[in-house]
């Protein structure tokens, strides 16, 4: 859950995802959801010479297991609140049974 609640704020960011396919897509991102399945607005595709044929996508929905990296603006994210997420976590999973 630790990371679908970062990336629940960052909806609305510009980011850049590469698929496992090598493909890099940058957008607007619109909403995720718990299996970190992708919605992207305002898509260009950054190797447009390889796949010509997404140069006419305006929005895209991309699968959570197809996605390789997320390149996120470094000042998108909010450290603080990372970290208290990340120790609240790992808190939890030592005191569980």
């Amino acid at each position: 859950m630790l990371f679908f609640s970062f990336f629940k704020t960052l909806e609305s960011k510009l980011v850049t995802i590469e698929l496992k396919n090598d493909l890099k897509i940058k957008g607007v991102l619109h909403s995720v959801d718990q299996y970190l399945n992708c919605k992207l607005q305002q898509v260009e595709v950054l190797n447009a010479e390889r796949y010509p044929h997404l140069l006419a996508v305006s929005s895209v929905f991309i699968r959570g297991s197809v996605v390789r990296y997320v390149h996120i603006n470094p000042s998108d994210v909010n450290v603080p609140l990372l970290q208290d997420a990340s120790r609240r976590e790992y808190g939890e999973g030592r005191n569980a049974p």
